[in-house]
């Protein structure tokens, strides 16, 4: 393993500046309701994520070359996002909380300088105390909250991290990676004589009277968060019980390479009853779920794991994939620990995996939705682990016109404990997994997830 450095310099913040949309578009609403999607995680941390781009020039060559790009290209990109350059409130007129956009509205934009070693950073191993303060806080109150904010760190004569926060009740994963694409479109096109618009595949859809609601989950979801620590609470502030990562923890990324994804599923078809497709999400997700167990030495009666499923082409009818907001529902299982540590740990969750997903197609994504909130808490003598990501958002792609980013970090993950997916910079149709443990904890992970595929 590579050998780690010692802690942070502190950040040399060059400016802290408000962007606005250049113009605000009279089609676009300026206000969103907010769907049982969005409720769902209206306390919960923001989103983060750090894209490492190569930049070997000093740093009055960046402020004078590519920062204005990047701030302009991000002014004109709020233009098409209107609502999400305001606020999030809860007013007391209100049954539930809106996303308000009022002129004058800006979003932070942070830009900093770091002498830390760049090429340590988007290494495969590095402290994630060294990562976590390349990405910007939102203001966030018990009145209400920001939606997004950029900051812009600048390492000089070697390259620059875009870090980008998104709220949680705004955004899910693939309206935020779609977000970020459609600035680097705006950005990598800025030389075209006119102004560039964003094509259909990036344009984003806000209508939420597609989401149907005949069961009133919305007013369910907002009752039970105004009966939360007392009556009529409309606190926006986000539990600070999950905003902090724990000081002596190390993010490591590792790839499975496609030969090894498919070692999984040739592994898995052997031992599973029935002709089962199984999708490299499933397997990655079981693969890296029987390390994690085996390397926290669980303790707790059942092991919980929860993931993400998309909705979007799900619902019924399907609405389109460029809806904007949050539309995934929680797939998850338990499993008695037991069974992970003396079965195959691997095909236990493949199973499981496997018969969520099953049990999603047959009944529908909204089966249950009425309790997904209880779902949040965590059960009795059980160790829940969780993903975050998705091979399928293309992470890598996302060039503001100076190429690929050479890491993409989703660091939000290290403080919940979940493990991240993306697609593999450099293998096609390999996938990367990022996760956040203490140095003894790496070791172990490694050993695990290398030495596993000698058994299979």
């Amino acid at each position: 393993m590579a050998v780690l450095e010692s802690s942070p310099e502190p950040l040399k913040v060059i400016q802290v500046c408000s962007v606005a949309p250049l113009h605000e578009p009279t089609l676009l609403p300026t206000s969103l309701p907010l769907t049982f999607y969005d409720l769902l995680w209206l306390r919960f941390p923001p989103v983060q994520r750090l894209l490492f781009y190569p930049f070997p020039h000093p740093t009055s060559s960046f402020l004078h070359s590519l920062l204005p790009s990047l701030k302009h290209s991000f002014s004109l990109t709020l233009q098409h996002f209107l609502p999400f350059a305001g606020t999030l409130t809860w007013p007391s007129h209100s049954p539930q909380p809106i996303i308000n956009y009022l002129p004058g509205d800006t979003v932070s934009f942070t830009v900093a300088e770091s002498h830390q070693n760049f090429n340590h950073l988007y290494s495969h191993l590095c402290e994630a105390s060294q990562l976590h303060h390349l990405a910007p806080n939102l203001a966030n109150s018990h009145d209400k909250s920001s939606l997004l904010a950029v900051q812009v760190t600048l390492f000089p004569n070697a390259g620059f991290c875009i870090g980008i926060t998104t709220h949680h009740a705004a955004f899910d994963g693939k309206s935020s990676t779609m977000f970020l694409k459609s600035w680097a479109y705006i950005c990598s096109n800025l030389q075209n004589p006119i102004t560039p618009s964003l094509p259909q595949h990036l344009t984003p859809f806000f209508d939420r009277s597609l989401i149907r609601d005949p069961s009133g989950i919305a007013e369910l979801y907002a009752e039970s968060w105004k009966n939360k620590n007392g009556s009529n609470n409309r606190s926006l502030k986000v539990w600070e019980s999950l905003t902090e990562a724990p000081s002596d923890r190390v993010k490591g990324l590792f790839e499975l390479t496609p030969s090894q994804i498919l070692k999984l599923k040739q592994h898995g078809n052997s031992k599973m009853k029935g002709n089962v497709h199984l999708s490299t999400f499933c397997v990655t997700c079981a693969y890296v779920l029987a390390c994690l167990v085996k390397v926290k030495q669980v303790k707790e009666e059942n092991v919980f794991f929860v993931f993400s499923i998309d909705c979007r082409s799900r619902l019924d009818p399907p609405i389109p994939a460029t809806y904007f907001g949050n539309c995934v529902a929680g797939g998850s299982f338990v499993v008695l620990t037991k069974e992970f540590v003396e079965k195959d740990g691997f095909i236990c969750a493949l199973e499981g995996i496997v018969e969520t997903l099953n049990r999603v197609k047959e009944e529908g994504v909204l089966k249950g939705a009425e309790t997904w909130g209880e779902g949040m808490n965590k059960p009795r003598d059980t160790r829940i682990f969780s993903t975050g990501g998705s091979p399928l958002f293309e992470v890598y792609s996302i060039d503001f016109g100076w190429g690929r980013p050479k890491k993409v970090d989703m660091i939000s993950t290290d403080k919940t404990g979940a493990f991240s997916l993306s697609e593999s910079r450099d293998i096609s149709g390999g996938i990367e997994i990022g996760v956040a443990l203490s140095k003894a904890e790496m070791e172990d992970f490694s050993t695990f997830f290398f030495q596993g595929f000698d058994s299979l």
